[in-house]
């Protein structure tokens, strides 16, 4: 009887025993990056881009002794410090609380860590399940790596590359610590065939 072997799947099982990353969210951010490549060419995310910053927002979903289930959603809420100004920026509540479960300043939410008024935007369904959840990682994936190539950005640029980080955190450390991190990611893991490095 003959196995038929998906190189694809063989790589993602291979990279994330490289890399550390949760096959699960390898699988996502390998996803997202296809997947925002073929609708938006000229931007050139990369995998590596996008599980940098599931690395540096969260540890991929698992900070705080969570996990992501087999179905990509996160074992318990990740929310992400109350943004009232003391030591972050002040953000008053655009959702209700609906997200974050606070009603007087906004959170960041799951792991990708959106700020509810700019899931609002940009929230996708990776999925295909019909809806856009920041605490399931095929969207929170498809949507930051959206959110990334948004404005016509180009990836393949040391300076589109740059763009792009900032927007999604205004800060010099933390540019440097995705960088750091997906510069690891593809020098350990090689690249699968539709996925790329660039970016």
């Amino acid at each position: 009887m003959n196995v038929t072997r998906n190189p694809e799947a063989d790589w993602v099982i291979r990279a994330a025993g490289q890399t550390g990353i949760p096959e699960r969210a390898l699988r996502a951010y390998v996803a997202a990056a296809v997947t925002v490549n073929a609708t938006a060419p000229t931007c050139g995310i990369g995998w590596n881009t996008v599980a940098a910053v599931g690395s540096v927002e969260t540890a991929h979903g698992t900070y705080g002794g969570g996990s992501l289930t087999a179905a990509g959603q996160v074992s318990r809420p990740v929310v992400g410090p109350v943004l009232d100004g003391a030591g972050f920026a002040a953000i008053a509540d655009t959702d209700g609380g609906a997200l974050d479960g606070d009603t007087r300043w906004d959170r960041a939410v799951g792991p990708m860590q959106f700020i509810p008024s700019t899931w609002q935007l940009v929230g996708r369904d990776g999925n295909g399940d019909g809806t856009a959840d920041p605490f399931n990682i095929d969207d929170a994936a498809l949507s930051a790596a959206t959110y990334l190539c948004a404005h016509g950005r180009d990836l393949t640029t040391a300076d589109g590359w740059t763009d792009a980080i900032y927007a999604y955190n205004q800060s010099d450390v933390y540019i440097r610590q995705v960088r750091d991190e997906a510069t690891a990611y593809a020098a350990n893991a090689g690249t699968a065939a539709n996925a790329g490095t660039a970016g």
